[in-house]
């Protein structure tokens, strides 16, 4: 069972990840303090899951990207585009929705013995 429950937990963690880091590029993020902000709220993500995901939500025309070559360390900062901030409150809705939904059917299921 072990194997099976990490493989649900992966996918369920893959759509939450997205969200988690589109709530957070609202203001220009660099990868480093973007992992920080979220460890600080309680979600983990590795550096090598982040970067991938970050090229694609690009590609996706979600977030925008830019150069901070003012420090002695270049800095690549993250964005969300417009297009980005209305699939984010989009998400989020559906995301609410969701919850709400899940929360219904899960009602009851803590007093329920496991096998």
């Amino acid at each position: 069972m072990g194997s099976l429950l990490d493989t649900f937990t992966t996918e369920l963690r893959r759509g939450t990840l997205t969200l988690a880091v589109l709530s957070q590029l609202r203001t220009p993020q660099y990868g480093y303090s973007l992992v920080q902000q979220l460890e600080n709220a309680g979600v983990a993500i590795e550096q090598s899951t982040l970067y991938p995901l970050l090229r694609r939500l690009e590609k996706q025309e979600l977030v925008t990207s830019s150069w901070d070559t003012t420090e002695s360390r270049p800095r690549k900062f993250y964005v969300l585009s417009d297009y980005g901030i209305e699939v984010y409150k989009q998400l989020k809705d559906e995301w609410k929705k969701m919850t709400l939904e899940l929360k219904s059917l899960l009602q009851g299921d803590d007093n329920v013995e496991s096998d």
